[in-house]
């Protein structure tokens, strides 16, 4: 079927965080939410329509989970990313934040270090410090607009830390990781005994004709190592329905993990969310396919706009999220300063960059995943706000 992503849908009363909490986040209900990362679509109608069949029943009691769950989790790996994890391997869990935390209760004690590669999605900051973990940053370096790792650091750093949380693909930035460099990290990690954790929950969201590289497929070694957390929530914009799919390089682990959820007696999906995320594996394709250009599209928006209208602002044009990096150095404004001249001049609710990387300033992140009239309202507001500075 043929998917209209231009459709604006009214979400002020479907119980939407990104909608209903804006008053909380931004102080005003006066934004065009663009921040947390869900997208403003209807999802694929084959899972609309799983769900409804599911309503109808009128009975959603215990849910167990039948071996196609994890089959099909197992069918979509094989078909795009070349690999046939064995379903034995698999455990369901919340959300992928969730599984890092769980991991770091497991495997790491009060005061254990953790790094991160900033700036890098907010959660890598505050689920380690909730749990009393320390986190060590190892900060990705910009050149010409470009980011990249710092070996030197990355190898000084890694050897006093027990957990390496790696974003791949990137969130914020957008970067799709090559081969060389996901090998070259995964084994100074070996090296060092540090457990890598790869959060890899953006990986259907590629572009530019990149290809996501899972972690645990680069080698047997690799393979044997790490762990990888996966979901089609991010994909299918279903991060309501809690689901996710860690991927463990031995029955040990997942044992360990399996008994930490058991004992506080959370194990099974909700009744939806069982038939939703299979449904989205097995029929959602369609969607995904037509969903991809239109974000890309979205990006190239941005990117023209911004080079025309706003050259102040310099937008990070992702290969992979529907997540865009602003660059808002130029405007010379500090991060709270630049934190109100957005939500009170331009109107807009965006992620403020210091939550990324807390030595930062001057950045924001923008949520392309809304329809083409919403995202030019947005910017047309960020200009006539940029443009009164000037004057």
């Amino acid at each position: 079927m043929k998917y209209n992503f231009d459709e604006v849908i009214d979400r002020s009363n479907n119980r939407s965080s990104k909608y209903d909490e804006r008053l909380k986040k931004f102080g005003t209900e006066d934004v065009i939410p663009l921040w947390v990362a869900d997208m403003d679509f209807k999802t694929a109608q084959p899972i609309i329509d799983a769900c409804k069949k599911k309503a109808e029943e009128g009975i959603w009691g215990y849910t167990s989970r039948p071996a196609s769950y994890f089959e099909a989790v197992q069918e979509w790996e094989e078909k795009y990313y070349g690999w046939k994890p064995e379903t034995s391997h698999m455990s369901w869990c919340l959300g992928v934040v969730q599984t890092m935390a769980a991991l770091m209760k497991i495997y790491t004690m009060p005061g254990d270090k953790v790094l991160i590669q900033t700036p890098v999605y907010s959660e890598f900051y505050d689920i380690p410090e909730a749990i009393g973990r320390v986190v060590v940053e190892n900060p990705l370096v910009e050149e010409n607009g470009s980011w990249h790792v710092d070996y030197e650091d990355f190898e000084r750093k890694v050897k006093e830390c027990k957990v390496f949380l790696l974003c791949n693909p990137h969130n914020p930035l957008g970067l799709v990781w090559d081969k060389e460099d996901l090998e070259k990290m995964a084994k100074i990690c070996m090296e060092n005994g540090v457990m890598l954790i790869s959060d890899e929950i953006h990986s259907d969201l590629i572009f530019h004709g990149k290809k996501h590289t899972r972690t645990a497929t680069i080698s047997k070694e690799i393979h044997d190592y790490v762990v990888t957390c996966v979901s089609v929530t991010k994909t299918f914009n279903l991060a309501g329905l809690q689901a996710s799919t860690t991927i463990f390089p031995n029955l040990r682990m997942k044992a360990d993990f399996d008994r930490y959820w058991s004992s506080m007696d959370i194990h099974r999906n909700n009744a939806f969310s069982s038939v939703a995320i299979e449904a989205a594996y097995r029929e959602g394709r369609e969607w995904l396919d037509q969903l991809l250009p239109y974000l890309s599209a979205n990006f190239d928006f941005v990117k023209e706009y911004c080079e025309k209208n706003i050259p102040q602002i310099k937008p990070n044009i992702p290969d992979a999220t529907y997540l865009v990096w602003l660059d808002c150095r130029d405007l010379g404004m500090s991060n709270e300063e630049l934190r109100k001249f957005m939500i009170e001049k331009a109107k807009i609710g965006l992620n403020e960059g210091y939550t990324f990387g807390r030595s930062l300033t001057g950045f924001m992140r923008l949520n392309v995943a809304c329809p083409r009239s919403v995202l030019e309202k947005a910017l047309g507001q960020l200009k006539d706000a940029v443009d009164a500075l000037d004057k």
